[in-house]
């Protein structure tokens, strides 16, 4: 088996190509492949897919096309697995033309690394052909052509690497025509234009060289607006003065051209008897993590010369550790630079001290490399001068630490492409030209926990390993905070780490805990706070009231009260100072320690109480409209706070978006619904309550939904609005239900019915139909009949059609537990045609499975199977995963009444699974109840004993009378399986008192 995805997609097994299905299917597929070995979410894929427009069934389809491919694909199953919340490709070295590219890159790294170009050029010539063309033949959609255009980068890498060794190795006039090819094709590429010059020049025809600058000259003024480059510049004049480095000859590397560019050794070169100065700090011995960056910094280090120095940046927040990186990056690069290391405290950011000026630091550098002083020129201009002039003899490593900005640095970069410039800043000094720069984050929690196990010794980490877990959250992975806390338990050894782990708790005195000696991580956030304007410092401590852990654009100008534009500039500028973190694009969140500081810096003329009021009447603005699109048949409830800038709201165009919204606010959203019932917004708090009420059900959060209920309905008790406090409190009885609290959810509901009974019509027929839900599930059917009737003639004369497809599905579920499946039909039938006109999918999955019920219930199964496949069509794991859980519990059901025993199996098992994971008792002993009948009716008495049996802990728990009386039913025909036929009559007794009881027909026990 094997698979080509550099050009159009191929799949071969053997000789014969496989037909791999529909275009869907391929970009699955292909998206599968770019990544084997690693999981790749469902978002992904659905993106990869459908770009930005993919249909509300997307989750479904993208299990849909693996289980195509799968068939399509021999032993598909093994080759596509199923991984998390998402699928793996799982291929061996010979399967993908993409491995195989990589393998051959790599060698041909290594071979050139060894000093074996031709090794190399044989390497970097197989992986040009296997090179057909951008991925998919670029017609893969947004998130493919991404990944197409890192692998051309790939590509064009490998051809440019390719041409400079044939070029090195005496080839010319053969490889024009192949170079004038690419640079056709990639005619902005000035490595690659360089390459096709240099081939012409050495095949004798300079004139064409010369003219290929031209054009390219020409094409970058036109295109871009901007001069070729310096290298391909010094190119061009080598050419035109026909200079002894561009020659044709084969020398050794590219290191052998480069050294005939050095200038002449200057009279004060450094000296081989003489040791080389090196003024670096002592490398840390505990050093731990940063493996990525340090890797980098390596590799950098240790790269063949390349035309100009080499500029590293590392930038980071305040004790993340930058210069204990940097130092000991240099300590490994130093025999790379046997002229000297030299490391200067630029003084950037350090406490009571001005940065140093860069004429003072020249005069250092040049006194260290053994200058005289009266050698040593007095002006900055040629003071900079005459060190590029030593400099370029040398190979220095040069650590620049604790830089302030670009122009306290440009006049210390040396000149030569032999030295080595690694600078640390808190800020990215984006005008730097010709740097790179490595963003150090936090350490891992692994790597937190490895530094204080070197740091306090193992047998102390040992004695305490969740103290020790738990302090290194606390420090948040911020390596200056786990240095100060293990020196305090060194210089402390009679605390315990749990001891300093308690002190550390208290949110108010934390940073005043993390200081040791002259250290301090508030000291060190200070200095960053300080050296912004006073904007910024306002902007950063309104920020730290945010209680989200993501700060988008829209959320952070209400909190500040500005508009959008502006509050970005102000997000980028904490973000450049490493106050702000950004884990994704446009999303912005404090590390715990940074919004600890931010707190501690508050000051009366911020008005709190006013940013605070912004933000939540920016949240009801938000949720609304997420409600709008994700609830269509909705009805708002009164007035809506205006905000600030109500232009600046987040763009929710579709379901999808604005549960993606939902899913990253709800934590702020829960804090934020708390704090303005705290503060006294009793209506924005209420309304913001019943907006995320919403969210909270569709996602089947339950235990949140009832505190945020209990907010809406104490908020509503502060206002005159009787119909408000009804809706809050039929809120907070709907979660009583989902909890299995039923007494208490009909006290609650009842007195939402009595105060709105005559004046607020909505929350009336709200009250009755959830009073209805209650009784019913006590198993009190007339009286539950009783009060969804009266609301569903409520909902229908006001109108409001969403509300009456509810009720009539709570109808009809009394109905079908009764056995009144006719009527059930026609009530559930009736909701469908209602949910479906009004857009509400997740509702019409509901009312379908009950449709479907009230037909297995008559007797008709094909019907019952085709209600159930619509359902499960609609079907979303991640919304209302509990009622996703009885729909499989069902299908299972009726695929085993119609002989589809497989499939029976497989889709009882997920519900359960489903349900243990994300259900309520309530769902959960439905779902038992369900699955143990499949597993009787397949001959697994035993499962269904057991299924049965947790179902009927469950309901008593509860007093869930109906599933109740199912389990017990059920229990009694799993005895009777098991030929134990005392136990089987007693169940069944208990079950016929229930039934009788509650009223049911003798159709409606039937199971």
């Amino acid at each position: 088996m094997r698979f080509n995805i550099l050009g159009s997609l191929e799949g071969w097994c053997g000789e014969r190509r496989l037909r791999l299905g529909s275009p869907t299917q391929e970009r699955v597929l292909v998206t599968l492949l770019l990544e084997p070995g690693r999981m790749v979410p469902m978002s992904r894929l659905i993106a990869a897919a459908w770009d930005d427009e993919p249909p509300q069934t997307a989750s479904h389809q993208v299990r849909k096309c693996v289980a195509a491919l799968r068939t399509h694909i021999p032993d598909g199953a093994a080759l596509i697995v199923t991984d998390g919340a998402g699928y793996r490709a799982v291929l061996g070295e010979h399967q993908l033309d993409l491995h195989e590219f990589t393998e051959r890159s790599r060698q041909a790294r290594q071979a050139v690394a060894a000093g074996r170009p031709e090794e190399a050029v044989g390497h970097l010539r197989s992986c040009l052909e296997l090179w057909r063309g951008p991925v998919m033949a670029g017609a893969g959609g947004d998130v493919i052509s991404g990944a197409s255009a890192a692998l051309e980068e790939r590509h064009m890498a490998v051809a440019e690497q390719y041409f400079e060794l044939q070029l090195e190795l005496g080839q010319s006039a053969e490889l024009i025509g192949p170079l004038r090819e690419l640079v056709t094709a990639h005619p902005l590429r000035e490595t690659l234009r360089g390459r096709l010059m240099l081939a012409l020049y050495r095949a004798g025809r300079q004139a064409e060289a010369l003219e290929e600058f031209g054009r390219v000259r020409d094409l970058l003024v036109e295109e871009l607006g901007i001069d070729p480059g310096a290298e391909l510049t010094r190119l061009y004049e080598a050419i035109l003065r026909d200079s002894p480095e561009v020659a044709a000859r084969v020398p050794q590397s590219v290191a052998d051209r480069a050294a005939l560019l050095v200038p002449a050794p200057y009279t004060t070169q450094h000296s081989g008897s003489e040791p080389a100065p090196c003024t670096l700090p002592y490398d840390l011995p505990d050093f731990t993590g940063r493996d990525e960056e340090l890797a980098r910094l390596v590799t950098v280090g240790c790269a063949p010369a390349t035309g100009g120095t080499r500029i590293v940046g590392v930038d980071g927040m305040g004790g993340s550790g930058k210069t204990a990186l940097a130092v000991h990056a240099a300590h490994l690069l130093a025999p790379e630079y046997p002229d000297g290391q030299l490391f200067v405290d630029l003084r950037g950011f350090s406490p009571g001290e001005k940065a140093q000026e860069p004429g003072a630091v020249l005069h250092s550098l040049l006194h260290n490399l053994g200058i005289p002083d009266d050698r040593i020129p007095d002006d900055l201009e040629r003071r900079t001068t005459f060190w590029r002039t030593v400099s370029a003899q040398r190979k220095l490593l040069l650590l620049l630490d604790n830089a302030a900005d670009a122009a306290q640095v440009r006049p210390l970069l040396p000149a030569s492409e032999d030295c080595l410039a690694i600078v640390t800043s808190r800020v990215r000094m984006l005008d730097l030209d010709g740097s790179e720069w490595l963003s150090l984050g936090l350490l891992s929690a692994g790597d937190s926990a490895t530094l204080l196990t070197r740091m306090l010794g193992v047998e102390r980490t040992a004695a305490e390993p969740r103290a020790v877990d738990r302090l290194a959250r606390l420090c948040g992975g911020l390596p200056l905070a786990l240095r100060i806390t293990t020196a305090r338990l060194r210089n402390r050894p009679r605390w315990t780490v749990q001891y300093l782990v308690d002190r550390l708790a208290d949110e108010t005195r934390r940073l005043r805990e993390l200081s040791a000696g002259e250290r301090s991580v508030e000291a060190t956030l200070r200095l960053s706070y300080q050296a912004m304007d006073e904007d910024q410092r306002a902007a950063f401590r309104l920020l730290g009231l945010h209680p989200g852990s993501a700060i988008d654009v829209p959320s952070a100008a209400a909190l500040l009260g500005t508009d959008g534009h502006d509050a970005e500039d102000l997000l980028e500028c904490l973000l450049d100072a490493h106050l702000l973190e950004q884990h994704e694009a446009g999303l912005y969140g404090f590390h715990d320690l940074v919004r600890t500081y931010a707190l501690s810096v508050r000051e009366v003329e911020d008005d709190e109480e006013s940013a605070v009021e912004r933000l939540v009447a920016y949240y009801i603005r938000s949720t609304d409209r997420a409600c709008e699109t994700l609830f269509p048949g909705r009805s708002r409830y009164g007035e809506i706070p205006a905000t600030s800038d109500t232009a600046a709201l987040p763009r929710l165009d579709d379901g999808e978006q604005a549960l993606r919204w939902f899913d990253r606010e709800y934590e702020a959203l829960l804090a934020v619904v708390a704090q303005a019932g705290t503060q006294g917004l009793h209506r924005p708090a209420a309304l913001l309550a019943r907006n995320l009420l919403f969210y909270l059900d569709l996602r089947g959060r339950y235990e949140e939904f009832r505190v945020v209920g209990r907010i809406g309905v104490a908020a509503c008790r502060q206002l005159d609005d009787s119909g408000l406090l009804g809706i809050s409190l039929c809120n907070l009885a709907v979660a009583h239900w989902w909890l299995g609290d039923f007494q208490d959810g009909i006290t609650t509901a009842q007195e939402g019915l009595e105060l709105s009974r005559g004046s607020a019509p909505r929350s009336e027929a709200m009250c009755l139909d959830v009073l209805g839900l209650l009784h019913g599930s006590l198993g009190n059917f007339e009286e539950a009949r009783t009060y969804l009737d009266q609301g569903i003639g409520l909902h229908r004369q006001l109108g409001v059609a969403r509300m009456e497809a509810e009720a009539l599905v709570n109808l009809a579920t009394v109905q079908i537990w009764t056995g009144h499946y006719e009527e059930a039909a026609r009530n559930a039938a009736r909701a469908t045609e209602l949910n479906r006109r009004l857009g509400e999918r997740n509702n019409e999955i509901h009312s379908l499975t009950f449709l479907a019920l009230a037909h297995l219930g008559t007797g008709e199964d094909e019907r019952a199977r085709a209600c159930l496949a619509q359902a499960l069509e609609l079907c979303d794991e991640s919304r209302k995963p509990a009622n996703v859980a009885v729909v499989l519990a069902h299908w299972a059901r009726v695929c085993q009444r119609l002989g589809d025993v497989r499939s029976a199996a497989e889709h009882a098992e997920r519900a359960l699974d489903l349900v243990s994971a994300e259900g309520t008792a309530l769902r959960q002993a439905a779902v038992s109840n369900v699955v143990g009948l499949v597993h009787l009716r397949s001959g697994a008495p035993e499962r269904a004993m057991e299924l049965h049996g947790q179902a009927h802990e469950l309901a008593s728990r509860h007093g869930f009378r109906i599933e109740i009386a199912h389990a017990l039913h059920g229990m009694a025909e799993a005895a009777r399986a098991l030929d134990d036929g005392r136990t089987a009559e007693r169940h069944h007794a208990e079950a016929r008192a229930l039934y009788d009881a509650m009223g049911v027909t003798e159709a409606g026990r039937r199971l």
